[in-house]
């Protein structure tokens, strides 16, 4: 995955550069589904509304789930550094980054599976 990816709209490009939105939206659904947390992703894929649905859930695991969505965070294996180095000041700024932390995250799986699987 490029290091030119800076936020969540880039990063959803690049899969669809890579004809692999599909494959992103069925493992978000596969990691949301093993933390056993809903998840209700629209059936046609829009972009604005997949990085909505993931981050208003993310949202309230922060405020009312804290330790599902530590447990979230681990099964999705999103790297510590990077959560360390959020510059945030509520939870709304912390959905929003953490949101795009795992959907990066998620992206790489899918490359490393689409390129060594």
């Amino acid at each position: 995955m490029g290091s030119d990816i800076v936020d969540t709209n880039g990063l959803l490009l690049v899969a669809k550069e890579k004809l692999l939105t599909d494959k992103l939206v069925a493992q978000v659904a596969k990691d949301f589904s093993l933390a056993n947390i809903s998840l209700q992703l629209p059936i046609t894929f829009e972009a604005n509304t997949f990085i909505s649905v993931i981050r208003d859930r993310v949202y309230r695991l922060i405020t009312e789930h804290f330790s599902e969505y530590l447990n979230l965070l681990y099964i999705i294996d999103v790297p510590e550094r990077e959560l360390e180095n959020m510059q945030v000041t509520d939870a709304a700024e912390i959905a929003d980054q953490v949101t795009f932390l795992i959907l990066k995250r998620e992206f790489q799986k899918v490359m490393y599976k689409t390129l060594y699987g």
